[in-house]
């Protein structure tokens, strides 16, 4: 007795685990698949001045040692962050000035994880010897940054003096940032102010005093780590942040590289989503709507909320034909009144989204309509709706060569030219008076051409049989 209640309680646990693995397994496969972004990886290569000059007094002590000092106090800071790598690149440390060697820089530290005790022993061992090729040491910068898919590359160079090798620093760095190579450098000049040198360079900071040099270090990691946001607010015609659900493109303004596509949303509070972005770089925006809206220039400050407001009013267009079943797939193109230049190219029965304005419309049923002025209004449906066709069957003895007209006020117009292999052919016209011109290809007289009129009514189908 004992022995078999055991059984069934093995008997019931098993029952009752299968049923929690099953219900497990079926609730993780109704749940939706989150497809968020990883966060780039965010990899800052110091670029550290180690020449001669890097030996003159500076406040409490020699600006080398200051400099060591403070830059290894911030390296403890950044042990524990995550989602970070760091390099260091020095230049001025190798050879002994004079003579003048243009080409010191090297590389200590190259990127990886957890290598903060290694970029410090090295900053420790650094003796200031030779002089300042900054423009070498960028140019060489690239090459530290090894190809990444996900990631934001920053040089934070730290220098006590100007480009001393005939290079030059800014267009290097604006090479550099027009490849896409890296985000717009942070320059932090030790002992005196150098921002007439480096503004083209980068974001500038001076550090006359040690204090503004730990100031100038803590700001340039806080932007380059700290997290902005961006509320794009896309305004109706009264200036409300009502339109929604169109993709907006994020190009750098410097490089024209694509940073960001997202696909304007509201949240739940029914306000313009809110989006993390990066703030190092300056943005042009274009939002596909029909015609597009582009803002350039657009600047983030760091570490804050944004909000970007951009007039993008929209109404909708509708296009209808009566008996709609005799045209396939019927489109119609669509352009902004008075230009030529195609906005969009709209299939009937379809309803799209357009910026308040007037239209002009191309309709390639034949022969072709050209409505003009067509107006879309704010949150309003304009419906343009043409005539049901009829049908024509153009039946001829042989192949040969012909042409079909619309008539209008004693002048022929070309509509198309038919087909010169074949001997039958089902036409779908617009209401309207027509002629068929035509002439076989084995007769060898232009007297045996010919035509006949014909009028095509809607939902209405004939047969024109063009024989002598």
């Amino acid at each position: 007795m004992i022995i078999k209640t055991y059984i069934l309680k093995l008997f019931l646990r098993h029952i009752i685990l299968c049923f929690l693995i099953g219900f497990s397994f079926y609730s993780n496969a109704q749940r939706p698949v989150e497809n968020d972004k990883p966060e780039p990886l965010t990899r800052i290569l110091f670029l550290f001045d180690a020449s001669q000059s890097m030996y003159a007094r500076w406040q409490s002590d020699m600006r080398i040692n200051i400099a060591q000092k403070l830059l290894i106090n911030l390296l403890d800071s950044l042990k524990h962050v995550e989602n970070i790598e760091l390099a260091l690149r020095v230049y001025g440390h190798q050879k002994k000035f004079p003579p003048q060697d243009c080409d010191d820089t090297r590389l200590e530290v190259p990127f990886s994880k957890g290598n903060v005790e290694r970029i410090k022993n090295k900053l420790k061992a650094l003796v200031p010897r030779g002089t300042t090729p900054i423009a070498m040491s960028l140019e060489a910068a690239a090459k530290d940054f090894t190809p990444c898919d996900n990631c934001r590359n920053i040089i934070i160079l730290i220098t006590d003096g100007i480009e001393e090798c005939s290079g030059d620093p800014c267009a290097v760095s604006r090479a550099l940032q027009k490849q896409g190579i890296v985000l717009r450098p942070f320059v932090i000049g030790i002992g005196r102010d150098f921002s007439a040198d480096f503004e083209c360079v980068g974001d500038y900071y001076d550090a006359s005093s040690e204090q503004q040099f730990v100031d100038a270090l803590r700001a340039v990691i806080s932007q380059a780590l700290n997290s902005t946001t961006l509320q794009v607010n896309l305004l109706d015609i009264y200036g409300n942040p009502s339109e929604t659900n169109i993709n907006m493109t994020f190009y750098d303004n410097f490089s024209g590289q694509v940073k960001y596509n997202f696909i304007h949303t509201m949240n739940a509070r029914g306000v313009p989503d809110t989006m993390v972005v990066d703030h190092l770089s300056l943005y042009d925006i274009v939002v596909h709507s029909i015609p597009a809206v582009r803002k350039d220039s657009v600047r983030l400050i760091a570490g804050k909320h944004n909000t970007v407001a951009i007039d993008v009013p929209q109404g909708y267009l509708t296009l209808k034909a009566s008996g709609m079943p005799s045209y396939k797939e019927l489109k119609a193109i669509v352009r902004k009144k008075g230009t030529m230049e195609t906005l969009y190219v709209q299939t009937f029965n379809e309803i799209q989204k357009y910026l308040v304005g007037k239209y002009d419309l191309e309709i390639l049923c034949l022969p072709r309509m050209y409505i003009n002025d067509v107006e879309i209004s704010q949150n309003t449906t304009t419906t343009v709706e043409i005539p049901q066709p009829g049908v024509v069957v153009i039946q001829r003895p042989a192949a040969g060569y012909g042409s079909l007209y619309i008539e209008e006020k004693n002048k022929l117009t070309l509509v198309l030219n038919l087909s010169e292999n074949i001997t039958q052919e089902s036409i779908i016209l617009q209401p309207g008076k027509y002629r068929v011109v035509f002439r076989t290809k084995f007769s060898s007289r232009t007297f045996n051409t010919v035509e006949k009129s014909f009028i095509i009514e809607s939902g209405k189908s004939q047969t024109i049989k063009l024989f002598m």
